[in-house]
């Protein structure tokens, strides 16, 4: 008589479950409305969900919607695209060469703590308050998150499969392709989901100084005006943009790391 037996041997991959996290949002966005309809969540702290949806039907009908998104979101690609292929590009000199990271490292390290945002006056003196500035703001916050986390990745590579590379006579380039680019990819990826997520936040404040239309200042003037509708709709426009790009990243992760599974 044979017994099957389960597999065991999962390795504790994750499994999509496509419709728990719209779930989640749909119990929130239900309970707030009907928290500030009964009175419970008093008006004058948090707007009904309706009110807010109403308000993004009239900024699409008037326009008003793509003019402000649209120039964010190129600040939004420059700036990350900038700082995110610089930061890998040194992260990886740095992995890979003794040299480069006796240079490099401590700079990094100094310059890392620095809340970017206070530099903005500073790069507005020095690139003008126009484009330049906000382009600079937000690269240079999506650059040294990603520095850290690319050499770490590769510090993180399993050294025997270089060593057993290395063994196979390959050469210095194709064991950088073959190994240590795979290797690193996900620790690189971990790090541009939190290099990007720091990139929406300080576009925001860039947007806030200087800026006719964007994200930022679509909040600051609806801020100004204690117009909490318009407020929360510019808040849940950053907030799906943040949801757009986690999802991104989790679909460049399925396909460049599919060797994992």
């Amino acid at each position: 008589m044979t017994t099957n037996v389960a597999f065991r041997g999962g390795g504790f991959a994750p499994q999509r479950r496509r419709f728990v996290g719209v779930c989640i949002f749909v119990v929130l966005i239900l309970g707030a409305e009907w928290g500030t309809r009964t009175g419970v969540i008093s008006a004058l702290t948090l707007p009904r969900p309706s009110d807010v949806l109403q308000t993004f039907a009239e900024l699409y009908q008037s326009g008003l919607l793509f003019q402000h998104i649209l120039p964010s979101l190129m600040r939004l690609l420059v700036g990350a695209a900038m700082g995110a292929s610089i930061g890998i590009a040194v992260g990886f000199l740095i992995g890979l060469f003794s040299f480069v990271r006796a240079g490099l490292v401590p700079l990094v390290a100094a310059i890392f703590p620095i809340p970017k945002i206070a530099l903005l006056p500073l790069f507005v003196i020095w690139f003008g308050i126009d484009e330049g500035s906000k382009y600079a703001l937000i690269a240079f916050g999506t650059f040294t998150p990603t520095v850290v986390a690319t050499y770490a990745a590769v510090d993180n590579v399993d050294r025997t499969l270089i060593r057993m590379g290395q063994s196979f006579g390959l050469s210095w380039f194709s064991i950088v392709r073959k190994i240590v680019l795979p290797g690193a990819m996900p620790g690189i990826l971990a790090g541009l989901r939190i290099s990007l997520a720091i990139a929406i936040i300080l576009l925001v404040a860039a947007e806030m100084l200087g800026a006719e239309y964007g994200i930022g200042a679509y909040i600051l003037e609806a801020g100004a005006l204690y117009d909490l509708e318009r407020l929360f709709a510019g808040v849940t426009i950053l907030s799906i943009l943040g949801v757009i790009v986690s999802a991104a990243i989790g679909a460049i992760e399925r396909r460049v790391l599919r060797w994992r599974n």
